[in-house]
Order: C-alpha cells, then structure tokens, then sequence
C-alpha cells in the first residue's frame, strides 16, 4: 500500500497540457454509455443499429457513434471513463473516473420511472460517495484530496424531467401541480443540493450542461404540436426558466462560498439552436426527422433492435427520436472545451482544466 501512494502521485496527478486526473460522468443517456445494460429497464441501447459507426459497436450508448462525454474526454486527454454498474469498475478501472449516467435518469427521482430501473441525479450522487469509498482505500488523504481537485465533473441532467415527466400529464402529476417556473426552481434546488453534496466530498470542477431546444427533437415533433418546417415552441419557451436559473446557479456557486471550486455552465440550447438555425454551415442537410425511428417524422420511438437507419449520418442532426448523432456530439464538445462565454460561462472547458488549485 505504501508503493501505491508513491505511485499514483506519478501516474495521476501530473495536468499535462492541462489535462484532468478522471472524468466523473453524471447524467443521462445523453452521456450514459451503458450503465442502464445493467439494470431491469427499456431504456436499453445495446443492440444494433446503436453503435453502428463506433468502433466496439454497440456498447449501450444511445448513439450512432461517440457521446459528448467521449469526445469531451478526447479533447481533454482522458479515456472514456467505464460505467459504474459494470461489475468490473473496480480497482485500477476507477482511477480515471467513472461514468454513473443513465438513461431516463432525472434531477427528480420519480422522472422516468415509466422506463423502470434508472439511476437518478440523487443515486448517482450515492454511487459516486461508493466509488470515493474505494479510492480511499487506494490514496492518502492528502492525494485523495489533489486527485479530486484536479479531476472533472460532467453533469447533464433536466431534459427528462421534461419529457418523461412534465410533458406527461396521462402519467405524472407535476404540470397540474407547478407552472413552468415554480417546476423550473424545483428542479433547480433539487440539483443545487446535489452539486453542493459532490462539492463537499471533494469535487471541485463542474461543467453544468443546459437543456437543448426539446421542442425541436423528433419525439415532440411528432405530436404533430408544431406547424410545418417549425419546433414546438411551447416546449422551448418552458426551458428558458431551467436553463436560466441554472446559469444564476453557475454563478451563485462561483462568488465565493464554493472555495477553490469552478463552476461552468454549458449552453447547450444555444450551441444546438445554432446548428438547427444554419444546418447546411454544418454540414447537414435534415434536421426534422431521425436517423432511425419509426412513426410520424421517425420521432415516436428509441431506434428499433436490427432496423437499418439512414446510410449518411453525417447529414443528420437527429439520430432517434431524442439524441443527437455522433456529428452534433462532436460539435457540442468542441464548443464546451473552446468555446466563448456565449457556449460556456464564465469560462470553458479547456481554461478550466488548465486551473490548479
């Protein structure tokens, strides 16, 4: 054990070029990258055509290709971290952080229970503090607390608590309930709360995603709620309150009663509006129907097990009915890590791995 303290100050802790010590990955399965493989729900995607341009085929990423986090992780210098519910995230495995996304996973934890089993925002926090459990057994107090320092936390939450849960009256209860705002500010102390939770066992940088524009995505479109060539923009508008007060979150976090943390938050409805407002400048040229799904505008559904989808992904912006392709993952991640305020504020992704506490 004493080796291993020597060591993983050497293997761990050296920022090359500003690079992170982990990637802790917490969200949904816009990140998962097949944690849900492992729990008795729907929300599944480990069977073909998901995977079908990445290079382990399908691995439980709802994806034609890579996620986000994947290429986040690229640009950052950091491995893909493995999924926490993968009995072999053990040990050694865990030391370039871990995944704990998953699919229907929400800020709420009644979000998505329709699909069954998923880990949300409040279990993934649980799942992290047993990770921390074991690398304690692994580190020095005083390494623990660099490595953590120095690692970085990717949170993506709050587009399922829209759609598997307030644009759902025949199942959940909570737009009768709330308004647009009142919902807005419950989940926003609800990941307020969490974010000061994993704050105070020692995370210190946080990039905080956004919603994107939900009412532009197959699935809403399908409600036939949108007129043609547009989004739904009841949907959209519902957003501006989360997004908003989560950004004065960002904020409130940064002034100062968070010492040595970063907070940044990632506008993500901006980043995807753009690519939805200019397509053609992107490269793509179908932006109201899926890759693969069926139904009205392919949006009614997840991609169905051996269906073929679209043979050129890289035209369209939309894989199924609710996640983007590999090609707007990887223009997203590009925005986070060098974008302007205007895709990550106060700073991005690459200044903020660059700081050392």
């Amino acid at each position: 054990m004493i080796c291993l303290f020597v060591l993983l100050p050497l293997m761990y802790f050296s920022s090359v070029h500003g690079a992170p010590t982990a990637l802790w990955i917490f969200g949904d399965s816009l990140v998962d990258n097949g944690n849900n493989n492992f729990l008795n729900t729907i929300a599944k995607a480990n069977y073909f055509p998901y995977g079908i341009d990445f290079s382990r085929g399908p691995t439980g990423r709802f994806s034609n290709g890579k996620t986000f986090v994947d290429i986040l992780g690229e640009l950052l210098g950091v491995p893909s971290p493995p999924p926490f519910a993968n009995p072999s995230t053990r040990g050694e495995r865990i030391l370039g952080g871990v995944n704990y996304a998953s699919a229907a996973g929400g800020i709420l934890d009644e979000t998505g229970k329709h699909y069954m089993e998923r880990f949300t925002l409040s279990q993934q926090v649980i799942n992290f503090e047993s990770t921390l459990s074991q690398l304690r057994t692994m580190m020095s107090p005083g390494d623990l607390n660099t490595y953590l320092s120095k690692s970085i936390a990717v949170m993506v939450f709050g587009s399922n608590d829209y759609i598997n849960n307030y644009l759902l009256p025949s199942l959940y209860t909570s737009s009768i309930n709330y308004n647009p705002q009142q919902f807005s500010n419950l989940l926003l102390n609800h990941y307020a709360r969490q974010l000061v939770a994993l704050y105070s066992v020692g995370l210190r940088k946080f990039l905080v995603a956004g919603v994107g524009p939900l009412g532009c995505i197959p699935n809403q479109l399908a409600t036939g709620q949108a007129p043609p060539g547009r989004c739904v923009d009841y949907v959209n508008q519902i957003l501006g309150s989360f997004n908003e007060g989560l950004r004065s979150l960002v904020s409130i976090m940064n002034n100062g009663t968070h010492p040595g943390a970063v907070f940044v938050y990632g506008n993500t409805y901006a980043a995807i509006g753009d690519i939805l407002n200019n397509p053609a400048r992107y490269g793509f040229n179908v932006w109201d129907r899926a890759c693969c799904g069926v139904g009205r505008n392919q949006g009614q559904i997840t991609c169905l097990p051996y269906q073929f989808p679209c043979l050129d992904r890289s035209k369209y912006i939309f894989w199924d009915a609710f996640h983007p392709t590999q090609a707007v993952d990887a223009i997203l991640a590009q925005r986070a890590y060098y974008g302007p305020p205007s895709d990550c504020y106060p700073i991005n992704v690459q200044q903020m791995a660059a700081i050392n506490y």
